[in-house]
């Protein structure tokens, strides 16, 4: 399993940040072909204290490096990427990932 994970830093607006991703941005990510799951996590904490580095986290789930890399090349993928830099691209930091399952 690949997937694409997304950290954003802490917004100067958390509640304009909020409306936007959960009202705008994730429903336009959600629309990805090829997608298979999409898991939102609030950041509420760091073990050493405070809030730390994030705000929230989101992990983007495909069956394997084809099908993401084809999710990627659709008009639903370019909305999404184009949306988040839009709204957070001095916030989002991208990732993609392999589940390893030891």
């Amino acid at each position: 399993m690949i997937k694409m994970i997304a950290l954003y830093k802490h917004p100067e607006n958390k509640e304009e940040f909020d409306k936007h991703y959960f009202e705008t941005h994730g429903p336009i990510t959600a629309k990805i072909p090829g997608l298979l799951k999409m898991e939102v996590t609030k950041i509420i904490g760091s073990p050493m204290g405070g809030e730390g580095k994030y705000y929230l986290m989101c992990e983007m789930f495909y069956e394997d490096m084809a099908s993401f890399k084809a999710a990627m090349k659709t008009d639903e993928a370019k909305a999404s990427g184009k949306d988040a830099m839009a709204f957070a691209g001095e916030l989002i930091t991208l990732m993609i990932g392999e589940e390893v399952n030891e």
